[in-house]
């Protein structure tokens, strides 16, 4: 039977990876330390995209637009306190390495699945880990596509994508929501209803909260590495409660208790039951393949809202 402490005690390294990018590697974190506790030991990891508040240009950034890096494959490059893109902007997992003082593992997607399967897998080799491990910071990775306040459906999909992919090829997966709704885009409800159908399908694998102790080492993490979203549990553990707004005022939160738990999943149930984004870019091998994929369904992603916006600012002219 799959279970949560049955997958935790049949590994001993795991790779933690933020999968929507920026600061999800803050919750990355919080879930790396949660394993640390249960006895394994960890590498950290996120990807190359940055929300466009830091680097307006759309989309992730590739090897050859980044400086500083320890290359272990065209779509995995390890990241360190110096690490940035050829304009100067640092990575959140730059800021991440710089706080931990060890590398940390960037993943480009700009490879679609084909290439974030690859990147992965010589990641897993390199850094000797026998578990992988996705956070979703806000639970958006739980979409169907059809959800009114879906903003950044693409990087999830890819990642979501990946780890299935993966997981059939034997490696060991989980899945993770952490901090559910702090993203402001799936509302409480729609994060809820579609948990129950994944534990109704034999994929809720059990979940875990946030501690006093680690949510201490994440409040001095979030002082270098900007987040929203990751912070909001944080702040719901010390009795934060009501609705807030974010991203400028753009989005709008739930605070409640509720938001310091994690829950971990199937990685494969989530995606053959309740993901048509995931399975819809599987066999991409380009960020536009999975664009164009989404697309067909009528999903408009964040490289669409990154793209409109850079035409429309100073940087493009």
């Amino acid at each position: 039977m799959h279970s949560l402490e049955t997958i935790i005690r049949s590994s001993s390294r795991a790779l933690v990876i933020g999968v929507g990018g920026g600061g999800d590697v803050v919750g990355a974190l919080a879930i790396a330390r949660f394993l640390e506790f249960c006895g394994l030991q960890f590498a950290l990891g996120g990807l190359s995209w940055e929300r466009s508040l830091y680097d307006p240009i759309p989309g992730p950034r590739k090897l050859c637009e980044t400086r500083n890096v320890r290359a272990l494959h065209e779509f995995a490059w390890m990241a360190n306190a110096d690490t940035r893109t050829l304009t100067d902007v640092y990575y959140a997992e730059s800021r991440m390495a710089a706080a931990l003082t060890r590398e940390i593992l960037l993943l480009d997607v700009n490879g679609g699945v084909k290439g974030a399967v690859d990147g992965i897998e010589t990641a897993m080799r390199e850094l000797q880990t026998d578990l992988l491990v996705g956070i979703d910071v806000g639970g958006d990775s739980l979409a169907e596509g059809h959800e009114p306040g879906l903003r950044s459906p693409l990087a999830d999909a890819i990642m979501l994508a990946a780890f299935a992919e993966l997981e059939r090829r034997g490696r060991r997966t989980l899945w993770g929501v952490f901090g559910y709704g702090s993203d402001g885009e799936l509302t409480v409800d729609e994060i809820e209803l579609a948990l129950s159908r994944i534990g109704a399908a034999g994929g809720l694998l059990g979940g875990w909260s946030l501690t006093p102790q680690i949510a201490a080492e994440l409040e001095r993490i979030i002082q270098t590495v900007p987040t929203e979203a990751s912070a909001i549990p944080l702040q719901c553990l010390r009795g934060d409660w009501g609705e807030r707004k974010i991203r400028g005022g753009e989005r709008s939160v739930k605070l409640t208790p509720l938001t310091a738990l994690t829950f971990f999943v199937s990685a494969t149930v989530l995606f053959e039951k309740l993901s048509p984004p995931a399975r819809a870019v599987r066999e991409s091998a380009s960020l536009d393949q999975a664009n164009d994929a989404l697309h067909a369904l009528g999903i408009r992603t964040e490289l669409d809202l990154e793209s409109e916006r850079y035409r429309k600012s100073s940087f493009a002219r």
